[in-house]
């Protein structure tokens, strides 16, 4: 049983997702970093408010923080694009270019009469249009 979890565990998937989770995680700290201390202050200033992430409305003693909010948005969307542009592009245009380099066309299954040149199958011994012999070819 240690032996199909260790074989689990030291799989490539595992590893790689795990090391995709920690990156993803510090990046994203990266990012909300960003947002808070440089991005939504210029917001900020632009409504002449003192810190945007504050902002707040009131209905019935409930406060609605849309500043918080909105910071988390614009760092989903500023991760979001950067995974988009710098990892699903590239992946995406990598592959469809191996794709495009080992299609290749497929076997005939026919093959054409030496003597009247149909179409006949290619195990096929006897021509059906003029029944001459065929050498059969696998």
């Amino acid at each position: 049983m240690l032996k199909d979890f260790k074989k689990f565990i030291l799989r490539g998937n595992v590893v790689d997702l795990a090391v995709a989770v920690v990156i993803g995680s510090a990046f994203s700290g990266i990012v909300n970093s960003l947002v808070k201390d440089m991005i939504t202050p210029l917001v900020a200033a632009v409504y002449k408010q003192q810190q945007f992430a504050a902002a707040h409305f009131s209905f019935r003693g409930s406060q609605f923080m849309y500043g918080d909010f909105i910071n988390a948005v614009i760092s989903f969307l500023i991760i979001a694009a950067v995974v988009f542009f710098l990892v699903v592009q590239p992946i995406n245009h990598l592959t469809s270019r191996v794709k495009a380099g080992k299609e290749e066309a497929p076997e005939p299954s026919t093959r054409k009469c030496p003597e009247c040149l149909s179409e006949v199958p290619k195990a096929a011994t006897r021509c059906a249009f003029c029944t001459s012999k065929l050498t059969a070819k696998a």
